[in-house]
């Protein structure tokens, strides 16, 4: 049986493809289009999963969509309606989208696809979240929340579910508790991510990036504008935010007579510690760090929220496994204190939290709730895009004219990449298929030797071209990873393989690791050989040669555009972005 899950119209559209309960590929429409959260109908990303499994559409058994168009149509007019007369002109704009594309979602289907109707299935959008985390972890009955901007009408639920393996019971998933639009966990951090001066939908990992760079100091402002019960439901004060009668602004007049004129997106960061102590600080310095305080303030305040949502959630269900899903469940930040500081034992997060993963949530949903079929799988990496091969590796190179040379024996293809990273150069590393989902995992990276401060600087600055204050994340061997970050059992924790947990650096480690060392903390990346015999080979050889078994890692991409796909993307990227050496398979390329 092929189950395909689509999502799309809104931001990150993706396809899935399961066979039999199996996942066979997945990806994300931006990885082909290249245009950065692509929502379009993710033609692409369909072709290649149909191609992975030597289908054609007609082959399909269902098409499931991520979530229901009409009652989401039905807040987009309730919502209209309740702001008029502020909203007629985003009311308009909605109208021409929903009339032309957004209702006809199943027309579009049957169509593109060339299959009957009654193939055509629908999933609510926080159901779709909840079961592709459920149904790709490891547990057998698991808490359950999720958290995004906002699906039809919900932005958050907490819940249950059964996910037996075998056919040894009936798969369950219920969702008791929802938080409904426009009181949104998702909302509220987007707010402040355009009032810091960074993209909506795109930036919010650069809030939390900015965040150690602060002190709290504004919780109290932020607890004006949204107010936390104990069992983590909340409720924002609308006077604050524009986002609900508006598709270009997301905060309002109030919200500025609170906090002030907003950051420009250009501006310099330059904190006390960015900066160092200064006596007499200039107008530039404390107008940054007080960006910085208010992003450390919505992150204190958004964690909170979590902390207490995922304690309720114990208290109701009393299981120690917890599922998180939704784009909220991208904060690695807050997800590392979930595991740290609640009461699960795990937490299970799918690689691809946010709308991408829908579509391998209503494909799971359907298979195994409405369908009714036995559970096989468990997401044990996120290896699930398209893969080219050494031959078109090869092939784009002598079209391009590239100095390359093949080494098939991976031995002296690891020893010549250690020595050129223990020598200062920084590659980029492509092998097999891309990842799923945000992060780079070693399929599509950017590495360096973490050892080296000045490589904060270096790849930002001259490489990436962006933000000095970004982080980047540590791929550290998992056995290891208990030896530099206050994590345990790092080879069980299934968010960090995934690269969705943020830890504290070990004391006595921080200054061996400084360009991995965010001021304490690090996004880190298990690595295990099960799922990443090479890139795991390749950290194992730099920590023999130098005593740290690990690695900078950051997406094989420069700022403003998708990690890349295809061995001509990563060869451009190469060029542009002035990195010494690329690899490819087998193939390595010179500068």
């Amino acid at each position: 049986m092929f189950v395909l899950g689509i999502s799309c119209h809104y931001h990150d559209a993706a396809a899935a493809l399961l066979q039999d309960g199996l996942l066979v590929a997945a990806a994300e429409e931006e990885r082909f289009s290249r245009k950065k959260h692509d929502h379009s109908y993710p033609q692409q990303a369909i072709a290649f999963c149909l191609e992975q499994a030597g289908i054609t559409s007609r082959d399909l058994d269902y098409v499931v969509f991520y979530e229901k168009p009409l009652p989401k149509f039905e807040r987009v007019l309730m919502t209209s309606l309740h702001a008029t007369p502020y909203s007629l002109a985003p009311f308009r704009e909605a109208m021409i989208s929903w009339l032309k594309e957004k209702l006809w979602v199943k027309s579009l289907l049957i169509g593109k696809l060339g299959i009957d109707g009654k193939k055509v299935l629908f999933v609510d959008h926080h159901v779709s979240h909840a079961a592709s985390a459920l149904f790709c972890s490891p547990f057998e009955e698991a808490a359950i929340i999720t958290a995004d901007g906002v699906g039809e009408w919900t932005t958050t639920t907490v819940g249950r579910g059964r996910a037996p393996f075998g056919g040894t019971g009936t798969a369950e998933l219920h969702l008791h508790k929802e938080l409904r639009f426009p009181h949104s966990l998702g909302l509220l951090y987007s707010a402040f991510t355009s009032f810091l001066g960074f993209e909506v939908n795109e930036g919010e990992y650069k809030v939390m990036g900015m965040a150690p760079y602060g002190e709290p100091r504004f919780v109290d402002d932020v607890l004006k504008v949204v107010d936390i019960a104990a069992d983590g439901s909340f409720q924002l004060d609308m006077r604050y935010f524009a986002f609900h009668r508006s598709t270009s602004q997301t905060i309002g007049r109030k919200f500025l007579e609170l906090f002030g004129e907003p950051r420009h997106p250009e501006a310099e960061f330059i904190t006390r510690l960015t900066n160092g102590a200064v006596a007499g600080l200039d107008a530039d310095l404390e107008a940054s760090q007080r960006y910085a305080d208010i992003a450390a303030s919505v992150q204190q305040v958004t964690e909170e929220v979590l902390l207490r949502l995922a304690r309720h959630a114990y208290e109701i269900t009393g299981l120690k496994q917890l599922c998180l899903a939704g784009g909220v469940a991208l904060n690695s930040v807050a997800n590392g204190r979930i595991l740290r500081e609640g009461p699960f034992d795990e937490l299970f997060i799918q690689p691809a939290a946010g709308d991408s993963g829908g579509a391998l949530g209503a494909a799971l949903y359907a298979h195994h709730i409405l369908l009714g079929q036995p559970r096989r799988f468990v997401m044990e990496h996120a290896y699930w895009g398209k893969a080219y091969g050494e031959a078109a590796v090869v092939e784009t190179l002598r079209a391009e004219g590239a100095r390359f040379e093949v080494i098939d024996q991976e031995d002296r293809l690891v020893d010549r990449v250690v020595e050129r990273i223990e020598a200062g150069d920084v590659v980029g590393w492509y092998q097999g298929g891309f990842e799923w989902g945000p992060r780079a995992l070693g399929h599509r990276s950017i590495i360096a030797d973490p050892r080296r401060a000045e490589m904060k600087e270096l790849v930002n600055r001259k490489i990436k071209f962006r933000e000095p204050f970004r982080p980047f994340a540590p791929s550290v061997l998992a056995e290891r990873a208990s030896e530099y970050f206050e994590i345990e059992d790092a080879e069980r924790q299934f968010p960090a393989r995934f690269m969705l947990l943020v830890a504290p650096v070990r004391a006595n480690r921080g200054d061996e690791i400084a360009a991995v060392n965010h001021l304490g903390t690090a996004r880190l990346q298990a690595v295990r050989h099960q799922e990443s015999p090479r890139y795991y080979r390749l950290i194992e050889q730099f920590g023999q040669a130098t005593g740290t078994p690990m690695l900078l890692n950051t997406s094989f991409n420069l700022r403003g555009e998708p990690i890349v796909n295809t061995p001509a993307n990563a060869l451009h990227t190469f060029h542009r972005g002035g990195m010494e050496l690329l690899v490819m398979d087998n193939v390595i390329v010179h500068s």
